[in-house]
Order: structure tokens, then sequence, then C-alpha cells
């Protein structure tokens, strides 16, 4: 058995990740879920998914040997934020994935998180884009998946946007999840850059600090990733590979 601690010690609280892996399963593929949103609305405002935040996990999961399952609320096709394919933004990594047929295929055929098989996840990977303010948010689905898979000690990752899905998850006692956890998620400066802190249901930074979590950010568009016990949060689009690099990480 692997026993893999990371320890926080912050307000004198001592938490600790425990990854149990038999040796007969430590050659067994792990599974990576990458959940993304099924709107491509926010009010009036075109978006859907910001594909860095999908198409840079997918391919740190797969070369790491992880089988890739492309997950969202409704299933099937997930919209594209066409920004996220505009100069400066349409990354290496988002357009090897616009070229590849197999990724493609499962972008159009999502499964739906209702249908997930849990017990066979490793990690659940939430990625942005501003839909998820759309349907991250009071969806009994996702919530639950979150739910089960953190109670479970598996890993839960979320980046940009991402984290909208975790304001309305709670611990098996009812507390908030992210109360008491260092975390971290698309900031109210950057939220003020894109001009869409009025459309947004919640600032992602102030609702993560009032639920209790402890937020922590870099500076605008800078890479940030926060690891405390079995959450994995990442702050911006720059900081999507670093995210699902940890995860791959701490789970050896």
């Amino acid at each position: 058995i692997q026993t893999l601690a990371i320890t926080s010690n912050h307000n004198h609280h001592h938490f600790l990740y425990i990854a149990h892996r038999k040796a007969s399963q430590s050659n067994m593929t792990k599974t990576a879920v990458l959940v993304a949103t099924s709107a491509s609305k926010l009010q009036s405002h075109d978006t859907g998914l910001w594909l860095e935040e999908l198409a840079s996990p997918y391919y740190t999961f797969q070369e790491a040997g992880y089988n890739v399952i492309l997950s969202s609320p409704k299933g099937g096709p997930i919209p594209i934020d066409a920004a996220s394919l505009g100069d400066g933004f349409f990354t290496d990594a988002a357009k090897r994935f616009m070229h590849d047929g197999t990724g493609v295929g499962k972008l159009s055929h999502s499964v739906p998180i209702s249908e997930l098989d849990l017990d066979a996840v490793d990690v659940l990977f939430m990625c942005g884009g501003h839909g998820t303010c759309t349907d991250f948010v009071s969806q009994p689905s996702l919530k639950e998946a979150i739910e089960n898979c953190f109670r479970a000690n598996k890993l839960v990752a979320a980046v940009c946007h991402g984290p909208m899905c975790l304001a309305d998850c709670v611990k098996e006692d009812g507390k908030p999840l992210v109360e008491g956890l260092k975390v971290t998620g698309f900031s109210n400066t950057e939220e003020e850059v894109v001009q869409l802190t009025g459309v947004v249901p919640f600032l992602l930074e102030n609702k993560l600090k009032e639920l209790g979590g402890i937020y922590e950010r870099a500076e605008d568009w800078n890479s940030k990733v926060v690891v405390d016990g079995n959450l994995v949060t990442g702050q911006n689009p720059q900081s999507s590979d670093a995210c699902a690099a940890a995860c791959v990480e701490l789970l050896g």
C-alpha cells in the first residue's frame, strides 16, 4: 500500500490525504474525468468551454497513461467559447486537440455526469469557461459527483471558473466543502478585466472566501495551483496544465 501525505499547517489544522493502492492495482490504468459545461450562454453573453482548460489537461492525463473521459451536465456536444480560439488564447494544446479526431469525438459525445461510474474514477477535473457560471451552479448531478468523490478520498480538481461548482458542495457534516481548505479560482480582478463582473452569478473569489475557504492567488493571468488534501484548484487558464500535472503527481 502506498501512502501519500500532504500537510497544511494553516490555522494549526493538519490535513492528510492518504491514497491507498494495493500493489496488485498499482499497474492498473487510472481514469480521469474532465467535466465541462453544456452551456453556450451566460445570460445573453455567448460562451462555453474555455478550450485550453480541457485540452491541456486532456494531454497531460493521456500522456501519463490515463483513460480520459469527457463529461458534461447534459451529455452530448460541449460548446466551445469562440474567444478561446482567438489570437493569444489558442494554445498549442488547444490547436492539437482541434485536430485530434478522437478528442473531438469525445467532445461531441460527452457522458452525462449522472451516468458516470464514480467508483472507476481516480480524479474528477472540472474545466472552466464562463459556461460553468450557468450550469455548474445549482447542478445536482455535479454536486453529488463531487461530494461522493471527495468523501471517497478521490482527487477533486477544478480550474479557473471550474470551482464555481464547489460553492454548492458540502462535507459529510454539512459544512461547506471548501471551509478551512486552501483554494484558488478566477480572481475578482481577472473578472473585471474580461468585463463580466456584473454578469456572473457571483464573484468566485468572494464566494470561496465567504464559504470559509483560504483563498490564494497569483498576479492576474499567472499560473497558480493550490493543493490541500485531495482538493486541487487552479486560478485561471494559465494554470490548467499545472493543475492536471499536480493531480498526476499526487496519484503517483
